[in-house]
């Protein structure tokens, strides 16, 4: 103890001379009330206090990095209390100045990135998809909106609700691929079904989506039988790599991150082969803002690695567009929604809070403080240009220009039923 009380001690001192913030950190290993507490600031009540539950936790804090503190707070070495931005703002704070000290942890090496990208096949895959999907359709229900879209949404004037901007999205990427009733429409990643019952219902589409996750699967069948749309609308249990057939239009909405650096322009390529000659397809996916494809700093990325996205990667959108060309894609138009993103997890990350209770009845508490942490820091990721989302849309390379549209004016006309 006297080793530990000493690293404690030196620590709360090195941060008292470079941190004037409202920080309170208790020792209360064993899960009872706190035996000492220190305050790293002059104030009347603290903003977070941290309780260390476990000695194991004290590297993490000598330490600091992303991945660190959010293992020590996920696994329960670690209880954090106070608004969740407020605990974002000093654990960034905390990581940021460790770095500049050197007292962070390394990047991952190219190496290391590069072997990272062989891990990808229809098994592992599928696993990654159940392991983050297959929480619970119920637990998802509670912070999403209510047709359950579960990525970036479209804030077209900024003051829209969530469940308003999602249709917004929906609707954005559909009258962006041009797609018109009759046309049949493949949905790559498909969810809960939001988008191809919009698609089938508002435009008139003949769709098929696919997904991984067997919990998404059984809830998409229900609702698009509820909808009374089961003879045009197909949900399949089905790896994208095993899809036949040829579509007018191509949707991948939140999905080529789980494909691969390495196997991006084999994605692309399938995406082509599955095109009609005359079909138009869009890509929105999240990429990250370093040029070398690397992860998000501080061990950000490294904690999506192990906890929330098991083999995810993340490309710079330089990446998608080269190896977009190389499936033989050709890029039309290229739209950056980081800001939109942003506020969708402010939204989710709000009602989490606000539900928070409620929520870790539902699931276990080291799923619980996952999803907290999770939804909270990518909010502070795209807020603060760490990671981005791009919309990129795109046909089949080599067709003449005579055929594409002098402007891009249509992607802003009203969709289909008005």
């Amino acid at each position: 103890m006297a080793v530990i009380d000493q690293a404690i001690e030196s620590w709360v001192q090195r941060w008292r001379q470079r941190l004037d913030w409202p920080l309170r950190l208790c020792w209360g290993v064993g899960g009872g009330a706190p035996t000492r507490c220190w305050d790293l600031g002059v104030f009347e009540q603290p903003r977070v206090v941290i309780t260390v539950r476990d000695a194991a936790a004290i590297p993490a804090l000598l330490r600091p990095t992303l991945d660190s503190l959010g293992e020590a707070y996920v696994e329960g070495r670690l209880d954090v209390e106070g608004d969740i931005d407020d605990v974002l703002e000093l654990a960034h704070t905390l990581v940021r100045r460790a770095a500049e000290d050197g007292a962070g942890a390394p990047q991952p090496t190219l190496l290391q990135r590069m072997v990272k990208g062989f891990t990808h096949s229809r098994k592992l895959d599928r696993e990654a998809i159940q392991y983050h999907y297959d929480v619970s359709n119920a637990f998802y229900a509670e912070w999403l909106d209510p047709a359950m879209v579960y990525s970036c949404a479209y804030f077209e004037r900024g003051d829209e609700d969530l469940a308003s901007a999602q249709i917004k999205k929906i609707d954005h990427i559909l009258t962006k691929i041009r797609l018109q009733p009759g046309q049949t429409l493949l949905d790559i990643g498909c969810g809960w079904g939001a988008l191809v019952l919009r698609a089938a219902q508002r435009f008139g589409a003949r769709c098929v989506g696919i997904t991984l996750s067997q919990a998404q699967y059984e809830l998409a069948r229900e609702r698009v039988a509820a909808a009374g749309l089961s003879d045009r609308i197909e949900i399949r249990l089905q790896d994208y790599r095993d899809v036949e057939g040829t579509f007018d239009r191509i949707t991948s909405v939140g999905m080529f991150e789980h494909v691969g650096l390495k196997h991006l322009a084999d994605y692309f390529r399938i995406i082509r082969a599955r095109l009609a000659p005359d079909g138009w397809a869009m890509n929105h996916g999240i990429t990250t803002t370093d040029p070398g494809d690397g992860e998000t700093p501080y061990g950000g990325g490294r904690f999506i690695d192990k906890y929330v996205f098991p083999h995810g990667e993340l490309p710079h959108i330089a990446t998608v567009l080269r190896t977009m060309q190389e499936g033989g894609l050709e890029p039309f138009d290229v739209e950056n929604l980081r800001r939109h993103y942003a506020r969708t997890l402010q939204c989710w990350s709000a009602t989490f809070e606000a539900k928070r209770e409620r929520l870790r009845a539902m699931v276990p508490e080291r799923i619980w403080r996952i999803w907290r942490v999770y939804l909270a820091g990518c909010a502070w990721a795209f807020e603060h240009d760490q990671i981005a989302l791009f919309q990129v849309l795109c046909r089949p390379a080599g067709r003449s220009a005579q055929e594409l549209p002098w402007s891009r004016r249509w992607i802003y006309d009203a969709a289909p039923g008005g």
